[in-house]
This record gives C-alpha cells, structure tokens and sequence, in this order.
C-alpha cells in the first residue's frame, strides 16, 4: 500500500511539474496599425513594371531621404530630407487602411505622379511594401512597388 501510494505521489507531482512548466506563449502579432505607427519609415528600393529597379529614377530622388511618420490616431508627417520635391511632400497627412486593411489611404501621395491610395503589399515590424500606379515620365503610367524601412 505504501508503494501504491508513494507511486501515485510520484506520478501526481511529476503531472504537476510537467504542466506547469509547458506555458504557452500567448503574445499575440501586432496589428497593422502598431506596425505602420512604431517609428519613421525611409525609403529602400522601388521597382516598376516593365522597368526593374527605378531606386535611382532622377523622378523619385526626391523621395529617398524623406521620413514617413504614422502615427497611431490616424495622424502622419513626411519630412523632406536634403532633396526637396517640387511641390514639396513634406507636411503633414492623415491615413486609414481601408478594404480590409488591403489598402492604404493618405491624404497625401508619397511619389511625384501618384496618388494618395496604395495597395499594401506587405507590413510587419520593419518593412512595409506599397504598390500604386505612377506616372513616370517618359513612360505612360506603370505600376509601382515601393518598400520602406525603419
């Protein structure tokens, strides 16, 4: 009896361990909107259709050493780094993902050419990747990828 009950001791202390070591981690992905609003974007690289690689485009060097700021109330700023765009692009802007969270709204556009409204290709903690068609001169309207980083 004594086994018996040292045996079923054992076995309830080792279940206790066993289950109270093996926590789960329960931290969920930030969401979309934690992600565009943790700190400035700047521009990496650009690619278009038909073209490859437009990061060196003489039409978007003024783009390049901006700053992007989203903040998380909807709120946003681009700062224009040493080459200004003309018109300018700095100031400030508000921006909502829309269908959901498939697009991004600003009420400002990003490129020379383009609109406010971008296809949102990807977003996590350091990248976010926008699409959008632009006008490139010479070329008629292509679309564009563009991605940014913190």
């Amino acid at each position: 009896m004594k086994k018996q009950l040292s045996l079923v001791i054992a076995l309830m202390l080792f279940t206790f361990f066993s289950l109270s070591s093996c926590k789960k981690d329960q931290t969920t992905a930030p969401s979309k909107s934690e992600n565009i609003s943790r700190s400035s974007w700047k521009f990496s690289s650009a690619t278009a259709v038909g073209i490859g690689d437009i990061s060196n485009n003489p039409a978007i060097s003024c783009i390049k050493d901006d700053a992007i700021t989203f903040q998380s109330n909807g709120n946003g700023t681009i700062t224009e780094g040493s080459i200004v765009c003309s018109p300018t692009t700095a100031g400030n802007f508000t921006w909502t993902f829309e269908n959901n969270e498939t697009k991004l709204m600003m009420s400002a556009g990003l490129f020379p050419g383009g609109s406010g409204l971008f296809d949102l290709v990807s977003l996590n903690e350091t990248t976010l990747v926008v699409s959008q068609n632009v006008s490139i001169p010479p070329n008629p309207s292509v679309l564009v990828t563009a991605t940014y980083i913190h």
